[in-house]
C-alpha cells in the first residue's frame, strides 16, 4: 500500500512538473532565440546605416571599419556589397551568403536571416534616404553556439531543479504514504489473528491519521465484545454441559439401584429410561466438544494430512473390524494442509464415528486425500444408507441426526472446525449408495513445506 501511494503522488508531481517545466523550457528558450536574432538583425541594421553615408558620400571615413572591427571581436563575419554584389569592406572571413540571397535582399526594404552551419546569416538592404531606392546590402553571420549553450544550460537547470523536486516528492510521499499504511497494516494484521482465533488481539491506538486511530478503537472495541461474547457463550456450554453430567449420573445410578428391585414391566421401563439417560449423557458430551471446537485460538501450522489420516485410519480399524466394516485409506501421497494444532484429528474422528455408526455389517469406509489448485481435498466416503437431499442440507446444524441414538452434533463440530480454518465442507451421494464427505482445506506454503517434509523424511 505504501509504495501504491508513493507511486501515485511521485507520478502526479512529475506530471505536474512536465506541465509546468516543459512548457517553461519551450518559452524560455523561443524568447532567447528571438533576442539572439533581434540582436544579430539590430547590429545588421546599425552596420548597414553606416555604410549607407559611406556609400552615399563616397567617404572613406573610419565609423565603418570601426564597427565591423567591433563586430569581428564579437565573433561575426560581416560584409557589405554594392548595388551590383561587388564586395566593399568587412571581415577576413566572408559569410555564408545563400545563392541568389543578394537579388533578393536588395528588392526587400526589411532584414532577411538565414540559418546556416551553426550561424546565423542576416541580410539587411542599404537604402538611400533621400530615395528610398537600395544602393547595397550588408551581410552579418553570427555563430549560435552561444545561443545553444544557453538554451542547454537552461533545459539542464530545469531537469535539475524538477529532479530535485522529485526526489523531495518521493521522500515526503514515502514518508505520508509509511504514516498512513503502517497502522492499517497493524490493523490489518491484528483482524487476520482474530479472525484465527486470538480474541484478545488489539490494534495500536498511537499511530496514522486520526481516521485511522478511530477505526482502529472501533475494531478494539468491537474485538473487545466479540471476546466477551464468544468466551461467555464458550463458559456457558462448558458450564451446563458440565453440571448436567452430575445429576445424569446419579439418576443413572438410581434407575440401576430401582432396577434390581422390581418386576419385568417395571425393568423394561427402567431400561427405556437409561436409554434415554445414555443419549442425554453423549449429548452433553457432544455440547463439551463443540464449546472445544469454538474455541479456536493458536495460529494454523502445516500438518501432513497423509499422515494424519494413516493414523486415524488405523485408530480406527479394530472398532471397524469389531462391526465387520473395511476401514481404507487410499491413494495417499505426501499433502499438507494449514490448519490448528489438533483440529484434522478431531474432523477425522468425528467423521468416522458418524461412518461407522451409519454404516452396516459387510459395508466399506474409505478415506483419501488429494492436492488441488485452492488447497487440499479430503475425501471420506461409505456406502451406507446416506442422508436425503434435505438432510444433507440440514447436516451441519447441531442436534440435526439421522442416525438413531445419535445427539446430532458431530457433522456440527466438522463444519465449526473446517470453516474456522478457512476451509468448506460439502455432503454428496456416493456412486452406488452412501455418503460423501468432502473437505477443501486451505494448503500449507510451499516453502514451509518442503521444510517440514525434509524434517519428516530425516
Amino acid at each position: 500500500m505504501a509504495r501504491r501511494i508513493a507511486a501515485t503522488v511521485v507520478a502526479l508531481i512529475a506530471l505536474l512538473l512536465g506541465i509546468v517545466a516543459v512548457p517553461l523550457g519551450l518559452i524560455t528558450a523561443a524568447h532567447d532565440n528571438r533576442a539572439f536574432n533581434a540582436s544579430a538583425v539590430s547590429s545588421a541594421t546599425s552596420l548597414a546605416s553606416v555604410a549607407e553615408e559611406k556609400m552615399a558620400d563616397h567617404s572613406a571615413g573610419p565609423a565603418l571599419s570601426i564597427d565591423i572591427g567591433q563586430l569581428r571581436q564579437g565573433g561575426d563575419s560581416v560584409a557589405v556589397y554594392d548595388k551590383s554584389g561587388r564586395r566593399l569592406a568587412g571581415t577576413a572571413g566572408h559569410p555564408a551568403v545563400p545563392a541568389g540571397a543578394l537579388a533578393r535582399a536588395q528588392a526587400k526594404l526589411t532584414p532577411t536571416t538565414y540559418p546556416a552551419d551553426g550561424r546565423l546569416v542576416v541580410l539587411a538592404p542599404v537604402v538611400l534616404d533621400e530615395t528610398g531606392s537600395t544602393i547595397g546590402v550588408v551581410a552579418l553571420s553570427r555563430p549560435t553556439a552561444p545561443l545553444e549553450h544557453r538554451v542547454m544550460v537552461l533545459w539542464l537547470s530545469l531537469g535539475a531543479v524538477s529532479l530535485a523536486g522529485l526526489l523531495a516528492a518521493a521522500l515526503l510521499a514515502t514518508a505520508l504514504a509509511r504514516w498512513v499504511s503502517r497502522p492499517l497494516s497493524q490493523l490489518g494484521a491484528a483482524a487476520q489473528r482474530l479472525g484465527d482465533g486470538a480474541l484478545e488481539t488489539r490494534s495500536p491506538l498511537d499511530a496514522g491519521p486520526s481516521e485511522v486511530r478511530r477505526l482502529a478503537g472501533n475494531f478494539n472495541t468491537m474485538a473487545g465484545q466479540l471476546e466477551a461474547l464468544v468466551d461467555g457463550h464458550q463458559a456457558m456450554m462448558a458450564d451446563v454441559s458440565h453440571q448436567l453430567r452430575t445429576p445424569l449420573a446419579a439418576l443413572r445410578l438410581r434407575l440401576d439401584v430401582l432396577a434390581q428391585d422390581c418386576d419385568e414391566h417395571v425393568a423394561v421401563e427402567l431400561a427405556g429410561a437409561q436409554e434415554e439417560i445414555a443419549r442425554l449423557s453423549r449429548m452433553v458430551d457432544g455440547l463439551l466438544a463443540v464449546a472445544r471446537a469454538e474455541k479456536v485460538v493458536g495460529e494454523p501450522v502445516p500438518v501432513p494430512v497423509d499422515a494424519v489420516i494413516r493414523d486415524r485410519a488405523a485408530a480406527w480399524r479394530p472398532a471397524a473390524e469389531e462391526r465387520d466394516v473395511a476401514l481404507a485409506a487410499e491413494g495417499l501421497y505426501p499433502v499438507r494442509a494449514r490448519l490448528g494444532e489438533g483440529h484434522l484429528e478431531q474432523i477425522l474422528d468425528n467423521l468416522l464415528a458418524n461412518a461407522l455408526d451409519a454404516v452396516h455389517a459387510g459395508g466399506t469406509i474409505t478415506v483419501s486425500a488429494t492436492a488441488s489448485g485452492t488447497g487440499t481435498q479430503v475425501v471420506v466416503a461409505d456406502d451406507g444408507p446416506g442422508m436425503s437431499p434435505q438432510q444433507q442440507r440440514a447436516a451441519f446444524r447441531r442436534f440435526t441426526g439421522t442416525t438413531p441414538g445419535g445427539t446430532g452434533l458431530g457433522l456440527a463440530i466438522v463444519h465449526r472446525l473446517v470453516t474456522s480454518n478457512g476451509g468448506s465442507a460439502v455432503l454428496s451421494d456416493t456412486p452406488g449408495g452412501g455418503l460423501t464427505v468432502t473437505l477443501q482445506l486451505p494448503g500449507a506454503p510451499k516453502e514451509r513445506t518442503s521444510r517440514r517434509q525434509a524434517a519428516i523424511s530425516s
